[in-house]
């Protein structure tokens, strides 16, 4: 019997993406605060505080919405942070807890007069105030992106709690939802200040556009978080699980094919962004901005996955230079 693997090597997603990124000028300022607000809810234990503060979610947000202002950017550190909260919190839990805690967040999301004394409704309450300047279309996509996200949530707990396993093409639906990137890509509304008709985002190039461009950041995250995942026990919701099993492939093979993969969604994206059709000068000029929003997406959790500890660790900068991961013992 051949022994368990004791690394492997990850492939240079950087090499394939054109995309240019930056960081945000008022990331100082909009973590700081942002810092703060998450943690004057005592919602986490000090173990996972220290982690999540090491994780870095405002610098992520620095990243991918770096075009934005300060009030925007606050906004989306807030909300990342619930994210990254509720994320925390449903890893413990069973798909009925999980769910239990995933209403709580969308109840508080849509109604204003909603309160069940917990820290996890009012932290929504507060930030739901300040999303709703979000211009009408948007706003809704938000919400109904965040409904998805919860209950992909709570089916992701149930699948973890049995050990199941998704067919590949049932686990990309159920991670373009419960992975929150189609919640944050939500969040283009408030970031550039514009409005996207549904009839605009519905269309089907534009959503092979969008559906691309969301699968890259899952994908991508997948491979990079695998390695932390695989040391708490917590594989069954990883693409390179799902691709082992279907596929019949060893772990290199998998993330072999996460890159491979990765170029064909990169050549789709940019080819369908040529095919876009024309909707007039000044909504054409909101598509743009949208799809530039996508691609800061793209590039910026490329580079945020090497800046956090959240992934690779103190093994960070030898990852970045030389691709290969040595793999974390389980814990206890």
């Amino acid at each position: 019997m051949s022994s368990l693997p004791t690394s492997f090597t990850v492939p240079d997603l950087h090499a394939v993406c054109p995309f240019k990124g930056s960081t945000n000028p008022h990331y100082a300022k909009a973590s700081e605060e942002s810092s703060k607000w998450i943690a004057s809810f005592k919602l986490l234990s000090e173990e996972k505080l220290a982690f999540f503060k090491k994780s870095g979610a405002e610098l992520l947000c620095s990243h991918v919405y770096c075009y934005t202002g300060y009030q925007q950017l606050r906004t989306c550190c807030d909300f990342v942070n619930l994210l990254f909260t509720i994320d925390e919190v449903s890893d413990d839990q069973n798909g009925e807890d999980a769910s239990k805690t995933g209403r709580v967040f969308i109840e508080a999301l849509r109604n204003p007069d909603f309160d069940d004394g917990s820290a996890l409704c009012a932290m929504t309450k507060q930030f739901s105030r300040r999303v709703t300047a979000m211009e009408p279309a948007c706003y809704a996509r938000f919400l109904k992106h965040c409904e998805d996200y919860i209950i992909a949530v709570g089916k992701e707990a149930y699948y973890r709690e049995y050990g199941l396993v998704l067919d590949l093409e049932s686990y990309e639906k159920l991670r373009r939802e419960n992975s929150a990137v189609r919640t944050c890509f939500g969040l283009f509304g408030l970031t550039l200040g514009l409005d996207l008709p549904d009839e605009v985002f519905n269309n089907e190039v534009m959503m092979r556009v969008h559906l691309a461009a969301v699968d890259m950041v899952c994908w991508s995250n997948d491979l990079y978080s695998y390695n932390m995942e695989q040391s708490m026990g917590h594989t069954t919701n990883n693409i390179l699980t799902v691709l082992m099993k279907e596929k019949h492939l060893d772990l290199q093979g998998a993330a072999d094919f996460v890159g491979a993969h990765f170029k064909v969604l990169m050549a789709r994206f940019l080819e369908d962004k040529a095919r876009l059709p024309s909707w007039g000068p000044d909504m054409d000029a909101k598509v743009a901005q949208f799809v530039m929003a996508s691609e800061m997406w793209i590039i910026g959790n490329l580079n945020w996955s090497f800046e956090t500890p959240r992934y690779f660790g103190s093994q960070r900068e030898q990852v970045r230079k030389t691709m290969v991961v040595q793999l974390y013992k389980m814990r206890e």
